[in-house]
């Protein structure tokens, strides 16, 4: 991207020069070797003797992953500014909390402490939960009753006054939204869950600020300390070049790339790089300044106690011209010296992707590139909420087998996180290289799901409402809550009792699959309740034009009273949803770090798919997308009976003629003993 006020053309490469992986540590060798025993030192000096030589092993242990990614950006500054990132990482690690430090440690004796099966996740809205910051401790036994461990906390950070994209144009990292309440009441938060044990994530928006950030102000107003923080053209050459390969956003209302800024360019006015909307602007990473004022954000943060940065719109963060703008491999080193600098200040800490990517764009951002480097420990299964739904409107899994098979096996450090529902809204990311192996037509197929949970498609049973409809492409995304879009909604609003059995089984099924797949499952506050579309979103003027506010209602705490009711929806769903959480913490095989195999039972109704850890024997797991019984091969999927089934949604699964019965969206789990 340009810098500044310029309107030369953008940054390649950066690499300046550096060679292959030799040249990278020769040259991270010989900087380290001019630089450490000064810093050593310092680190003494801040740190005592025992933190210092922690933190200098942290860094001999990282060192390529550091001075690399500088020399491969920044060319010849990258020995200058590796001294100053590691000074901005050791500031932060003088500064981080006794308590925190006591949790690094934990973490560095198991560096796996993400992949473990009692990791659990539930996602919330703060106001949407319990109104403020200074509450949501007394809440917490709601969350332990599901076995909650990890707690994603949607935006929070102090957003612009206004239109603020939900919270993610970001007017100040260092301060909580003050309707939320202030920066102490989170830190508050993050001691209250790590006293039970629990992990704290929270959103941290990389790609843009808002306009009103102080870097953006300063910026506009000719700071030298912030020039080239952003990007503006003086007229419409480069931006319509870019924009020429540049997929819309969000094309109904903020088409194109470019917003026109009258104050940019000294008073001049100048085209300011927006990949979101106009007033959220893209940062310049081509200036490394920008690179070190993010990272003193990061570990500033990570020391009032987040444990987890769920990295916001990270594949925009690098552009080249005649591209697309995204995934670029600058943007991936890039995230790999914010995480390699992160980690040396926070052991504890790591890093959640926010990529909705292609399949094989998406891996990459967990390291698995060609030569696996770190980067995220996390990243959302956005293939697999996608395949999810979509088994759900055509009762059968074909499409599923095939795009999970084909998938890209992860790196046994990392992790993916498993959901049903997030906040945003469904973009069917299905290509047409495996809807057409299936003998699908993948446009043909996207818009049957459109109009299937718009409730446009005659017999469907879901309540949805499409987003960002672009009636020229015939391109849309699917709001709704899940239970919604699972026909709960429908069926009260009909009073029709089957109808909300088979929504009720469709809700639970797909849940099935999101909680023994393999990574951390995430529950999506209100789902545990079976919570429908809110409309009450149309009565605020701020986000009355934005209909994904239906699927993020208020959490409605008398429903939760009648979470211990077996007879009421929200007892039984409740339920269910602890029960799976229960027996998954009971099986090593659902660990991380191992890949699900996906296998053909001999029904293409049925999902079935089989994980090992090294230590554990095998497990099964079946997930029925017919409303009606499937069979499916025993030997297959049970060893002619010789594993255990550890749940099942209709009991104990008989088999009859070596093959078994799977009853119609009904879901079971096997276990080798």
């Amino acid at each position: 991207m340009a810098g500044g006020d310029t309107d030369a053309t953008a940054t390649t490469t950066g690499t300046g020069g550096v060679g292959g992986p030799g040249d990278l540590r020769e040259g991270a060798t010989r900087a380290w070797s001019a630089l450490r025993r000064r810093l050593s030192d310092e680190a003494t000096a801040a740190l005592g003797e025992d933190e210092a030589d922690a933190f200098l092993t942290r860094v001999d242990l990282a060192l390529v992953d550091v001075h690399g990614p500088l020399a491969q950006l920044y060319g010849d500054r990258a020995d200058d500014l590796f001294a100053r990132v590691l000074r901005t990482a050791l500031a932060a690690a003088a500064a981080r909390p006794r308590a925190l430090r006591r949790l690094d440690r934990r973490r560095e004796l198991d560096p796996g402490w993400f992949q473990r099966t009692r990791l659990q996740g539930y996602v919330c809205y703060v106001d949407r939960f319990c109104g403020t910051l200074d509450r949501l401790p007394g809440h917490l036994d709601h969350l332990a009753e599901l076995g909650t461990t990890y707690l994603h906390l949607m935006p929070l950070l102090r957003p612009r006054e206004g239109e603020n994209d939900g919270g993610y144009a970001v007017a100040d990292y260092r301060a909580v939204d003050p309707r939320l309440g202030t920066m102490a009441d989170l830190e508050a938060v993050a001691g209250a869950l790590h006293e039970r044990d629990m992990a704290l994530c929270i959103d941290l928006v990389l790609n843009h600020t808002a306009r009103e950030h102080p870097w953006a102000q300063g910026w506009l107003a000719g700071d030298p300390a912030y020039a080239g923080f952003y990007t503006a053209f003086p007229d419409r050459t480069l931006p319509d070049a870019y924009d020429a390969t540049i997929p819309e956003v969000f094309p109904d209302r903020a088409p194109g790339s470019f917003s026109w800024v009258p104050e940019a360019r000294g008073g001049a006015g100048g085209w300011v790089w927006t990949t979101f909307w106009p007033y959220q602007w893209d940062l310049d990473y081509t200036n490394p300044e920008v690179t070190l004022a993010m990272l003193g954000e990061i570990t500033w943060l990570a020391n009032r106690g987040v444990d987890v940065f769920r990295m916001d719109a990270v594949p925009f963060m690098w552009k080249r011209m005649g591209t697309t703008c995204q995934n670029q491999p600058e943007g991936h080193t890039l995230l790999q010296l914010l995480h390699a600098v992160t980690r040396l200040a926070a052991p504890g800490v790591v890093f959640k992707a926010e990529a909705i990517v292609a399949p094989d764009d998406l891996v990459q951002y967990l390291g698995a590139h060609e030569r696996f480097r770190p980067e995220c420990e996390l990243a959302y299964h956005n293939q697999l909420m996608v395949l999810l739904w979509s088994s759900l409107a055509t009762g059968e899994v074909r499409l599923a087998r095939q795009a999970l098979r084909r998938m890209r096996p992860i790196p046994p450090s990392t992790s993916w996180v498993t959901y049903v529902r997030g906040h945003d809204d469904i973009g069917w990311a299905i290509t047409d290289a495996d809807a057409a192996a299936v003998g699908l037509d993948a446009f043909a197929h996207r818009r049957f799901l459109n109009d299937f949970y718009s409730g446009r498609f005659p017999g469907s049973f879901a309540r949805g409402a499409l987003f960002q409809e672009n009636e020229v492409t015939g391109d849309a995304r699917v709001s709704g809550s899940a239970a919604s879009l699972c026909g709960i909604e429908d069926a009260l609003a009909r009073d029709d009792a089957a109808a909300l059995e088979a929504g009720t089984r469709r809700l639970l099924l797909l849940y099935s699959v999101a909680y023994a797949f393999g990574g951390i499952p995430l529950l999506f506050m209100g789902d545990e309740l079976a919570l429908r579309n809110d409309t009450g979103y149309l009565e605020d003027p701020a986000r009355a034009p934005d209909n994904r506010w239906m699927h993020r209602p208020p959490m409605d705490w008398a429903a939760a009273a009648r979470r211990t009711d077996p007879e009421s929806l929200e007892g039984r769903v409740f339920a269910g949803v602890r029960e799976l959480g229960r027996v998954r913490r009971s099986l090593l095989a659902l660990r991380g770090g191992t890949e699900p195999e996906v296998l053909d039972a001999g029904s293409d109704a049925v999902l079935v798919w089989r994980r090992r850890h090294p230590r554990s024997g095998a497990f099964v797991g079946v997930a029925n997308f017919s409303p009606r019984p499937q069979e499916v091969d025993a030997d297959t999927v049970t060893g002619f009976g010789s594993f255990v089934q550890v749940h099942g949604s209709d009991g104990r699964l008989g088999v009859r003629g070596g093959r078994l019965t799977v009853p119609g969206l009904g879901s079971a789990w096997f276990a080798e003993p």
